[in-house]
């Protein structure tokens, strides 16, 4: 039986979108091949012949909708990275891509450059996320923060092993993991350096950009973030900024 293809994969409606994407994937990912879908059908096609490594997705599509496509993806091959390219950076899309298991989320009308260098951060295992998208969640965050300041009765931030589970904090988890909080377990702790990153992950700085505050090579750095995402069981950007504003570390 002969090997399944490795591509990547284009779902968008707009063949003008799906070209500007195939440029991005050109320069972030040249190894691959690059197979293009318009609708959730064809997509599925794709998925069902071929290995996908790395698939960017849109919302909009004639026979059904962006996340139909990352749920069946997630489904049949929960190994390949899906990435949400879109226009739309409100609530009604970024929350559910990111339950759905989107690995990034990244907004199309941003620089060619910048979206490149956002693919590129794959390799280091750093999820791609746009800062008004971080933005956004940090946000949302805050919110709930603020409304757990009012209420007596709910949990402090900056849970310690003796809080009891439950509370904001499994509220956002359940909300944005699909049920996952944690909020039975003790307080994962954090050297002094892997906090100094998890810091400027959550104040959406890049790799590059950390590593000249901190005096590190861009390796170490990279290191460093796997190190963090390890401990603290998160794969995204988005939880890694959610996680910092949760301890404090964006305001």
């Amino acid at each position: 039986m002969s090997e399944v293809p490795r591509s990547t994969l284009i779902v968008d409606a707009h063949a003008d979108s799906r070209s500007a994407m195939a440029r991005l994937l050109a320069q972030a990912l040249p190894d691959l091949p690059v197979c293009e879908a318009a609708s959730c059908a064809q997509a599925e096609a794709v998925i069902a012949r071929c290995a996908v490594e790395l698939a960017l997705i849109d919302f909009g599509l004639p026979d059904g909708s962006g996340l139909d496509v990352l749920r069946t993806l997630h489904a049949a091959q929960p190994q390949a990275r899906v990435v949400v390219i879109s226009l739309l950076d409100d609530d009604a899309h970024v929350f559910p891509a990111l339950r759905a298991g989107a690995f990034g989320y990244v907004l199309k009308d941003r620089p060619e450059v910048e979206l490149v260098a956002q693919l590129r951060r794959i390799r280091d295992g750093e999820p791609p996320l746009s800062s008004s998208v971080a933005l956004r969640m940090l946000q949302h965050f805050n919110g709930l923060q603020n409304g757990a300041a009012q209420d007596p009765n709910a949990i402090r931030w900056g849970r310690r092993a003796t809080d009891q589970p439950g509370g904001v904090r499994a509220d956002l988890g359940a909300m944005l993991m699909g049920g996952r909080s944690g909020g039975d377990e003790p307080e994962v702790v954090l050297t002094e350096r892997e906090t100094e990153v998890l810091q400027r992950v959550g104040k959406g700085y890049t790799l590059p950009e950390i590593a000249l505050q901190l005096g590190l090579s861009r390796h170490t750095v990279a290191d460093y973030v796997k190190q963090v995402y390890r401990k603290l069981d998160i794969s995204s950007r988005a939880e890694a900024a959610l996680e910092a504003a949760r301890r404090g570390l964006v305001r």
